[in-house]
């Protein structure tokens, strides 16, 4: 059937739809979300549909996504009939009903993953019936290479190439750009790509934003790493594993994490990584809980690694509380540079170190801390990460006091006295987030106090900066109702840590990061 086509003007995130009458959908049995074929001359796009009433009949809306794949304008004729159902359906329905996937099927659905041929629902059955039936380690593999024969590869010509990834969970945790520049001064190549932050407060793609440009090409990360064996670049701009965004979309919302595995090993392997040390955070506030689950992911993690040709070690890090004192992208950047120069809390120095000091001997360099250390302590991790960021376009002189904090400012008071005892991870992160935080790079919290330290009634236990007064007020409102840090004399002395339901309900938020 022959339509007239009206641009919308709008786009869909990249979904390719089409709008369509009522009438004229139910004379061609087309229901709402069903795919068509829309052929313009010589050019032909699949589009899911959107059924409206009282659209204009004989008119067929086209997003900017089937628009630029068509070349067509508004006025203009296009043909338009009833595509065939994805085969890759038919897989996604066998894996709700329990069935094991083989790797061609799992293939099959994220080649339609990626090329939009799946609706939301389509998408999101998917994803949950992974998370409600599991995978296999066969099938861990199958959707990690698809993921990666989906999208662009990365080859840099060196070898070996070696990487850091952690699974998050833990606020705060700017090691990456201590890591990469340790690693990169011994002469080795790491070229980090990593992401923005989906819940957290920051991710390394913004904490490294305030410091330099991280939105570069395949190009620009070639030639950067050519100049320096690093970069510290956003991975989203590279089309690297693209169906792990439309994955992201769908487990974001419905608070499930499915995919965690072959969403970061298909990274690692589409950068052409060889040797990779994974940092799983465990601890109450973290991911992992106990170090038993840290260990069974870990093996996961080897295992997976393995079957990519991947060497992988895993660090089980300490997740009980922020890495360092500060949270939010110019804070953490401020105070990675300030390590990097000589004067960095204990705790970020030592997850540092220790994680460089792991890929170290995964390359056969005997004390691989001691040498991240003494890489650190020298100066040459400094000078290196000022080489980074002038081959990605920043100013390599920058200060730590050259980076701009919000200048809307509160202290949040201790009501007794006594030591720290615990401190909720996720709470602060929140607070973080209320603040403005990632969104608003200057935004964020700055611990005073942490794990056993003093305090004494009215001593400042953190600080909340933030751009504007409304968010500031937002920030200190969740921070009184939260109360992120436990203040006793003695351990165990206070039994009582919360109440359910609270006066103040508040949704324990989902941490997803990659």
């Amino acid at each position: 059937m022959k339509f007239k086509v009206k641009l919308l003007g709008i786009e869909a995130g990249g979904k390719p739809i089409i709008v369509m009458d009522d009438e004229y959908a139910s004379l061609m049995g087309i229901h709402s979300s069903d795919r068509v074929e829309v052929t313009y001359k010589k050019e032909n796009a699949i589009a899911i549909v959107n059924v409206a009433a009282d659209f204009p009949k004989n008119t067929l809306g086209i997003y900017e996504e089937v628009r630029t794949k068509l070349k067509v304008q508004s006025g203009e004729e296009v043909e338009v009939r009833p595509a065939e159902r994805p085969e890759s359906l038919s897989y996604i329905r066998d894996k709700i009903l329990g069935r094991r996937l083989q790797g061609s099927e799992i293939k099959m659905i994220v080649m339609d993953v990626v090329e939009r041929r799946l609706s939301d629902v389509e998408l999101a059955s998917f994803v949950t019936a992974l998370h409600i039936r599991g995978t296999n380690m066969d099938e861990a593999e199958a959707l990690s290479r698809a993921m990666v024969d989906t999208g662009q590869t990365l080859d840099f010509g060196k070898a070996p190439v070696l990487d850091k990834h952690g699974i998050g969970g833990v606020p705060g945790d700017k090691a990456t750009l201590l890591v990469v520049p340790i690693v990169s001064a011994a002469g080795f190549t790491i070229p980090k790509t990593s992401s923005r932050a989906i819940t957290s407060p920051a991710g390394t793609a913004d904490r490294v934003e305030v410091l330099c440009p991280v939105d570069l090409t395949s190009e620009e990360i070639r030639a950067v790493v050519e100049k320096t064996n690093a970069c510290l670049a956003w991975g989203g701009a590279l089309d690297l594993a693209p169906a792990d965004d439309l994955f992201i979309q769908v487990e974001y919302p419905l608070s499930i994490d499915p995919l965690l595995l072959p969403s970061i090993m298909s990274k690692k392997k589409a950068i052409s990584a060889d040797y990779v040390v994974m940092d799983i955070p465990a601890g109450r506030g973290a991911k992992i809980k106990t170090i038993g689950e840290a260990h069974a992911l870990a093996r996961d993690f080897i295992e997976l690694g393995r079957r990519l040709d991947m060497q992988v070690h895993c660090a089980v890090t300490f997740g009980e509380q922020p890495i360092g004192y500060a949270i939010g992208p110019a804070l953490e950047a401020r105070e990675a540079l300030s390590t990097l120069m000589g004067e960095g809390p204990v705790d970020l120095i030592d997850k540092a170190t220790s994680l460089a000091g792991v890929l170290f001997e995964m390359v056969g360099i005997n004390n691989g801390k001691q040498k991240a250390n003494g890489l650190l302590k020298s100066g040459k991790a400094e000078k290196k990460l000022r080489e980074i960021i002038a081959a990605q376009g920043g100013d390599p002189s920058i200060k730590p006091d050259d980076i701009e904090m919000g200048d809307k400012t509160a202290k949040i008071i201790s009501e007794e006295g006594g030591r720290v005892q615990w401190i909720d991870n996720r709470a602060v992160a929140q607070i973080a987030r209320e603040a403005g935080a990632p969104k608003e790079k200057a935004a964020g919290v700055l611990l005073r106090r942490k794990l056993g330290d003093k305090v004494a009634k009215g001593d400042v236990l953190f600080e909340i900066y933030a751009k504007s007064s409304q968010k500031l007020d937002a920030a200190i409102s969740l921070a009184e109702s939260l109360k992120p840090m436990g203040i006793t004399e003695r351990f165990g002395e206070k039994m009582l840590m919360d109440r359910i339901p609270t006066k103040i309900p508040h949704e324990k938020p989902f941490i997803l990061e990659r």
